[in-house]
């Protein structure tokens, strides 16, 4: 599993290559290391659908017990056949639908290390590899999102979605950490059956907020919805796998994954179910609102999303049944819904259904594969989806007392999906031919109409014979979910039943829907929930991020005046008050009972101790920066002096070569600066001379309070024991420098490196020519001045 992720990576690595070479077919090319990948996943289906489950571990940090573990159970093998599947036909579409575009390789190579990271997320057994990957979807959908970086919408809608699902994936990192502490393993193939111990423990409650929080933000959940339409502003291969397969699904895979050990109690069945619930009915009607394809679609996988976090909370096994398989009826029909949406945006220049109609002669193919997909999503039979609509139906009836509530706000729900499948996959291709586009009507490359004909298809032959995937891969992920085997059938016809009779009014709600939706969408009560569920969460988003953003300006202008003399006296001031006043509550009783005695020293002591403190006067008092630099210098080399007599030749001749060295780089900059100008007034001496005596004072309560405490040196002789025997260094300083604390030195080189490039950079920079001095006022001083008098 490990070399098929790797793998991703690699031709993500190698994308921008293929491009040059091979220009408009470098997509087939490319999508033939996703489809490899698929048939390696497939190849294993006959395993895991008896119930075996695949580990892989490899020494990563063994250091820290953390190794680079793998674990593929039905679950991650459901979630890992869509991705690399869609994934295949995704950039097969992108090599058509932005052929030419000059970044198309930074695209490919952006594209494929999102499909490797939610590959390695969904096979992850380790949590910590796990959020890793979690959290590389975020940054890579950032990017892929962002793609059109000179546009404000997509920049906007890219930092909504990285803040969101990073600030999440924050709240995650602390509830997965709390889970394996309390679980007492990382692994979560070995946390599955630690259920009970976890949802006994004290911090069970933490553990489920701060995961929630995680998968929440990732999946779209009510309040966290408005950056999944946002993100609509990327382009349209994005879009296709990013709903279909991939990132929005990571949350709604983390509380599958999480079901035995989490799930199962009253807060985790009422949390989801309220939030699932209330998502899935309120995005359903908010996709009625919009005319914009792409839009329609966002809000109703945001409802999709909504429907598998609701299946999840029911936790029954009827309800996990109707979760897989709606997971399966989502991704067939809206990754080949996406793609039609592109392809008609591609080949007439709109999106906009209000002028959409008739492109049923012009975009054939196109139609097929999006009446298909449409329908699929209307749940019309004999289509995958009305079969999964049907199964959700009957997981509400078994949902306990809430079950009329839940069936409901299903066919609620459900008829507003009718409705949107009708106008998304029938509505542009029927009807006259309008005149608004832009460009002439005409049919997509077959890289363009191929994917949504293959997904189509794919869901009409699992409707009319469902038994193609339910008794291996559907029963298989329900389950990894349940952790219990239990035989799992679908049928196209149930006979006459409760579920058939709630299909049959959610048919007839969807097509009034349909028929009156121009009227409808100007609704007091669609407008309103428009502005309140739809603009409103993304608007106090925004606002919050401005506030945030006056606050830091506020603070900046405060802080960061330009003058340096304020930010000395800020930072020792805090070092005062927050230091000093920690130290003294805490050594209070050791600082008052130091000895008092007078301290043996020498003569040449006092007088070394003395010269350094006469330079420090000087250098303080004088108006001479060259005066001030040499009595700097002096107290340096007064205090090497000291290190030399209390036996530290080897840190005075440092401290000799740094003072040497300091003292010419000061003398060559100095002599083009000029002296020290004005005179600070007496108060403004006497408060920055109170903190420099305090820092001083405290200095030396912390040092004389280190002396008297008795000296740990169990890290120093390891050091000295080990700097030969296994490091085989003679000199412990270096020892310490280049091994044991080698990743330190590294930095601090780096950060070196860094300031020398800049610094070339700078020095290479070609001289700008001073502006001439003028009397004239500028407008914009004259208009101050004419603000100040009042003219």
């Amino acid at each position: 599993m490990l070399f098929a992720v790797l793998s991703i990576f690699v031709g993500a690595a190698l994308a921008p290559l293929v491009v040059r070479l091979l220009g408009r077919a470098s997509g087939w090319v490319l999508a033939l290391l996703p489809l490899g990948v698929f048939a390696y996943f497939a190849q294993t289906l006959p395993e895991v659908a008896h119930g075996e489950a695949l580990r892989h571990s490899y020494a990563w940090v063994p250091s820290l017990d953390t190794p680079l573990s793998f674990y593929l159970d039905g679950l991650s093998l459901l979630f890992a056949l869509l991705v690399t599947g869609i994934g295949t036909l995704i950039v097969v579409y992108a090599g058509g639908y932005l052929a030419h575009h000059h970044q198309l390789g930074r695209f490919y190579t952006q594209l494929l290390a999102f499909m490797g990271a939610m590959l390695g997320l969904v096979v992850a057994d380790n949590v910590f590899v796990f959020f890793i990957f979690f959290e590389l979807t975020s940054l890579t959908s950032f990017l892929l999102i962002g793609f059109y970086h000179t546009e404000e919408e997509s920049r906007r809608a890219a930092r909504k979605a990285l803040i969101v699902t990073g600030g999440g994936g924050l709240a995650l990192l602390a509830g997965l950490i709390l889970l394996g502490s309390v679980a007492g393993t990382w692994e979560f193939s070995q946390m599955l059956d630690l259920g009970a111990t976890v949802q006994g423990h004290p911090y069970y409650l933490a553990i489920f907020v701060l995961v929630c929080a995680g998968a929440f933000t990732k999946s779209a959940q009510f309040p966290f919805h408005f950056w999944l339409p946002a993100a609509m502003a990327g382009p349209t291969p994005v879009s296709a796998y990013l709903h279909s397969a991939t990132m929005v699904k990571a949350g709604v895979f983390l509380l599958a994954r999480l079901h035995p050990v989490l799930g199962g109690t009253t807060v985790w069945a009422s949390t989801l179910g309220i939030v699932g619930g209330f998502t899935m009915l309120m995005s359903a009607w908010l996709a009625l609102r919009y005319t914009d394809l792409k839009q329609i679609l966002a809000y109703t996988t945001v409802m999709v999303l909504g429907l598998l976090t609701l299946l999840l909370g029911i936790g029954t096994k009827t309800a996990i049944k109707a979760m897989v398989t709606f997971t399966v009826v989502h991704a067939l029909y809206k990754g080949g819904l996406f793609m039609m949406a592109g392809s008609i945006d591609h080949e007439t220049g709109t999106r906009d259904l209000l002028e959409l109609g008739g492109l049923r002669g012009a975009m054939p193919w196109t139609m097929a594969g999006g009446v298909a997909t449409g329908l699929s999503m209307a749940g019309i039979p004999p289509l995958f989806g009305f079969i999964g609509k049907e199964v959700t139906y009957e997981a509400a009836l078994h949902g306990g007392p809430w079950g009329p509530l839940i069936l409901g706000a299903g066919v609620l729900a459900n008829a507003a999906l009718v409705g949107s499948g009708l106008l998304v996959g029938l509505k542009p291709f029927i009807g006259e031919l309008k005149g608004a586009f832009t460009r002439d009507p005409h049919e997509a490359p077959v890289s363009m109409w191929g994917g949504p004909l293959v997904l189509g298809v794919l869901g009409l032959a699992f409707g009319v014979y469902p038994a193609f995937i339910d008794h291996s891969l559907l029963q298989a992920a329900r389950a990894g979910i349940l952790q219990e085997s239990a035989e799992l059938h679908l049928a196209l016809w149930h006979g006459i039943n409760l579920p058939l009779i709630a299909s049959l009014v959610t048919f007839a709600l969807g097509a009034a829907l349909y028929a009156y939706w121009e009227g409808l969408r100007e609704t007091v009560f669609m407008t309103g929930l428009g502005t309140l569920f739809g603009q409103g969460p993304g608007r106090v988003f925004e606002r919050g991020l401005y506030a945030v953003s006056s606050l830091s300006h506020t603070v900046t202008r405060l802080v960061q005046n330009g003058r340096f003399r304020w930010y000395l006296f800020a930072t020792f001031s805090a070092i005062l008050v927050l230091v000093g006043g920690g130290f003294l509550v805490e050594e209070s009783p050791l600082v008052f009972s130091l000895g008092g005695g007078v301290p043996d020293v020498e003569y040449y002591e006092v007088g070394l101790a003395g010269l350094i403190i006469a330079s420090a006067v000087v250098a303080v008092r004088t108006h001479d920066r060259f005066v001030a630099i040499l009595a700097l210098s002096v107290g340096g080399y007064g205090v090497a002096l000291l290190y030399m007599l209390f036996g530290a030749p080897d840190l005075a001749m440092t401290q000799f070569a740094v003072e040497t060295l300091t003292l010419i780089l000061l003398v060559i900059v100095i002599v083009h600066l000029p002296g020290i100008q004005g005179e600070e007034s007496l108060g403004i001496r006497l408060r920055d001379g109170l903190v420099a005596i305090g820092c001083g004072g405290l200095l030396t309560l912390i040092m004389s309070v280190i002396v008297q405490t008795p000296l740990n040196l169990r890290i120093s002789r390891y050091m000295a024991q080990a700097s030969y025997t296994e490091a085989e260094g003679h000199n412990i300083v270096n020892v310490i420098l280049v091994d044991f604390r080698a990743l330190d030195t590294m930095g601090e080189i780096t950060v070196l490196a860094i300031a020398a490039i800049g610094v070339y950079v700078l020095m290479r920079m070609p001289r700008q020519e001073k502006p001439e001095l003028t009397t004239e006022a500028s407008p914009e001083d004259r208009a101050a001045e004419g603000d100040a008098t009042g003219t």
